[in-house]
């Protein structure tokens, strides 16, 4: 047949005994564009098939329903989500359960509802080979072989979803050259570009359609008491005396953070710098303006030490004073306010000893992206002019500087914009390396983790949130990393041990002696996992259990060793008083 340029409308067809690939970075709209894709396939009364990896089937069903589907003819779902992540997964007539970390469980789901449905012409949606690959790379290339082109050479199609930029360029051609068409989405300024490279149908084309939603995450609001609660973690260093984690007290170690963080970071290395410096700016923002629920002390000595404006060196360095102090006492870095390099409406500090660097010297690339959203928020928020602050790290050891230097601005500029975007998969995949070498090294031969030579290897326990638990909330892309994260490290982790030659119990043992040693809480394992004092949740107020990435680290633990799975039923920022998951 030969080929011709068709409309937007038209390339969302996927024809039959195919396989299309539809590529781009994450936030690209992939996944809007494969709703569109199946919403036209129940138009047309197909039969559709939907597995999803990053979300649950409700959430999809949802999402439909808000774009305007009814009630479909045929819409199964294989939920390769739940039982990866330890979500819930209610029992549904037209869902069969698999696990992204084993792709023959995926593919044995695919074809029980495909016996069910009993006939040809079904649409195939995967949404996405992300988490799979992430999991499996080695194993992805013969799945889309033996199980997606053999589902589309039976007179089906397949429509496969993959993020480009979490893993290697080399896997992903891989992937395009077992694809029967290849469409890559990318974002342009406010534009969305649809490249179509392949088709079987289709002659190669490009269509820029208006970007009609936000890559940034929105900020929901949060009860005065969870800022209040953020307040006194940011300040009980100041008190001798006064932990707020009576049991294990108020530090966790540095490397269960970074190990969540960077964890997350391999399902979206681009924007997660990015979003955690916008949601701390954000959340800061808000915090000044709610300031009259503050502690009394702060709120002194705001109104008596803090200038109005910090063009001026010598009024940055009282906000510097007050900053240095706060972030050393919280074990994030030993910072200095470089006066001798800084002018007005230029400032710059230093930093020794970094809680997100350390370890991690020469990587290749600029780190320190935690907490600079928080200073830039904090800068606007208290000055009395309304100027738009930057803060960008112009030195790190992780690119073989012997510290780590910011500087702040009080203007836009695109230095900040290359600096979050700087971190790529390969960076990435260095740092969890490390990460899971020095793990390994502690479980299996005692090896001691990172300490620094004055701050040692603790820091304040709400960093933790500030990573994880309050981000996710408001993003379920970045709710959705930590998750997957999570049961990665999990799985790695059991599979190390299980290879060196360690039983399973003893496994699980090591595993949660090793979260003890952390500061993670109070653990106790029985019939279920209970923390008390979870670092995870601990002081906050969200209605929800808030454990994404220690969820999804016990369920990866415990579904590669014991061949079970863990769920939370309670958690500490539910309301209850301490978190608690089933083990079934």
């Amino acid at each position: 047949m030969e080929k011709r340029g068709l409309s937007l409308a038209e390339i969302q067809e996927v024809p039959k005994e195919s396989v299309i690939l539809l590529a781009g970075p994450p936030g690209a709209g992939k996944s809007t564009f494969c709703h569109q894709m199946v919403l036209n396939g129940i138009a047309a009364e197909r039969p559709v098939i939907f597995v999803t990896t990053e979300q649950s089937p409700s959430g999809v069903t949802s999402l439909l329903r808000e774009r305007g589907m009814g009630e479909p003819v045929i819409l199964s779902f294989v939920d390769a989500f739940a039982k990866t992540v330890g979500a819930e997964a209610p029992e549904q007539p037209d869902t069969v359960d698999a696990n992204c970390e084993d792709l023959n469980s995926i593919s044995m789901a695919i074809a029980r509802l495909q016996q069910r449905i009993g006939k040809r012409d079904i649409l195939l949606a995967f949404d996405s080979l992300t988490s799979p690959y992430l999991f499996n790379k080695e194993e992805v290339f013969r799945f889309m072989r033996l199980c997606l082109l053999k589902f589309a050479s039976e007179g089906n199609s397949v429509l496969a979803l993959m993020d480009e930029g979490c893993g290697k360029e080399e896997d992903l051609g891989a992937m395009m050259s077992v694809a029967d068409g290849i469409i890559r989405m990318e974002i342009k300024e406010k534009s969305r570009i649809i490249n179509v490279v392949k088709h079987p149908k289709i002659a190669p084309t490009k269509i820029e359609t208006p970007m009609t939603w936000s890559p940034t995450i929105a900020l929901k609001t949060f009860e005065p008491r969870v800022m209040r609660r953020i307040w006194e973690a940011r300040s009980f260093t100041q008190r001798v005396g006064e932990a707020l984690r009576t049991e294990v007290g108020d530090f966790v170690n540095m490397f269960w953070m970074n190990l969540a963080l960077y964890g997350g970071m391999l399902w979206d290395p681009k924007r997660v710098p990015a979003m955690t410096y916008e949601f701390q700016k954000e959340l800061h923002l808000r915090s000044i303006e709610m300031m009259s629920s503050a502690p009394w002390r702060m709120r002194l000595m705001m109104k008596l030490f803090m200038p109005k404006s910090f063009s001026k060196v010598k009024d940055m360095k009282k906000f510097a004073s007050y900053l240095l102090k706060s972030a050393e006492g919280m074990g994030m870095a030993i910072w200095e306010y470089a006066k001798e390099a800084s002018r007005k409406d230029e400032h710059y500090f230093r930093a020794h000893e970094s809680s997100l660097g350390w370890a991690f010297d020469n990587v290749g690339a600029r780190l320190g992206f935690h907490g600079l959203g928080a200073i830039a928020g904090m800068l606007e928020g208290f000055e009395k002019e309304e100027r738009y602050w930057s803060v960008v790290e112009t030195k790190c050891i992780g690119m073989g500087a012997p510290h780590c230097e910011f500087k702040a601005v009080p203007h836009e500029t695109d230095e900040l914009k290359n600096f979050l975007e700087a971190i790529d998969s390969s960076v990435v995949e260095k740092i969890h390396q490390r990460l899971m070498d020095q793990l390994t090294g502690f479980l299996i031969h005692g090896k001691p983790l990172a300490e620094r030579p004055r701050l040692g290897s603790g820091v304040a326990f709400n960093q933790m949130f500030l990573v994880t638990s309050l981000p996710a909330l408001v993003s379920e892309r970045y709710r959705m990393a930590l998750r997957m994260g999570g049961a990665k490290v999990g799985k790695e982790v059991g599979e190390q041990l299980m290879t060196a030659g360690i039983a399973g119990d003893e496994v699980i043992r090591r595993v949660i002696d090793f979260m003890e040693c952390c500061k993670v809480g109070k653990i106790s394992l029985g019939e279920t996992i209970r923390i008390e004092e979870n670092c995870e949740s601990f002081g906050l107020e969200t209605g929800q259990s808030s454990c994404f990435f220690t969820t999804g680290f016990l369920n990866g633990l415990f579904s590669t060793v014991k061949n079970q799975h863990v769920r939370e039923v309670k958690c500490i920022a539910a309301g209850d008083p301490y978190c608690e998951w089933e083990v079934k």
